[in-house]
C-alpha cells in the first residue's frame, strides 16, 4: 500500500507564498514522479506541476513563473513553492504519486487527501 500525505496549505492575502509537501510511502516502491493537482469548487482537477525522477518536468501555463516544483530533503518527498499567489489560486491542492513495485510486480498512481490553499484578494 502506498500512502501520500500533503501539508502546507493555508490562508494568505494575494501576492503572498506559500510552500506544500508531499510525502511518499510504501514498502518496495520506486517513484516515477510526484505531481501537483488543483481542483477550485465547480471546476474539474487540473495538473498544476510534475516533478519527475531527474527533475521537474512540466508546469501549468497558469502557475509558470511562480511555481516551483523541487525535491524534498527526504526520499520520495517534493515540495512546491508558491509565489505571487492570486485569488483564482484557491484550491484544494492534491499530491498524486506514480510509483512501480519491482518486486511484485505492480504499479500505479495514489492520492493524498489534499491540502486547502485560501488566497484572499
Amino acid at each position: 500500500q502506498v500512502q501520500v500525505v500533503e501539508s502546507g496549505g493555508g490562508l494568505v492575502q494575494a501576492g503572498g507564498s506559500l510552500r506544500l509537501s508531499c510525502a511518499a510511502s510504501g514498502n518496495g516502491i520506486t517513484i516515477n514522479a510526484l505531481e501537483w493537482y488543483r481542483q477550485a469548487p465547480g471546476r474539474q482537477r487540473e495538473l498544476v506541476a510534475i516533478l519527475g525522477s531527474s527533475g521537474p518536468t512540466n508546469y501549468a501555463d497558469s502557475v509558470k513563473g511562480r511555481f516551483t516544483v523541487s525535491k524534498g530533503n527526504a526520499k520520495n518527498t517534493a515540495t512546491l513553492q508558491m509565489n505571487s499567489l492570486k485569488p483564482e489560486d484557491t484550491a484544494v491542492y492534491y499530491c498524486a504519486a506514480d510509483w512501480i513495485n519491482y518486486g511484485e510486480p505492480s504499479a500505479g498512481r495514489s492520492w493524498g487527501q489534499g491540502t486547502q490553499v485560501t488566497v484572499s484578494s
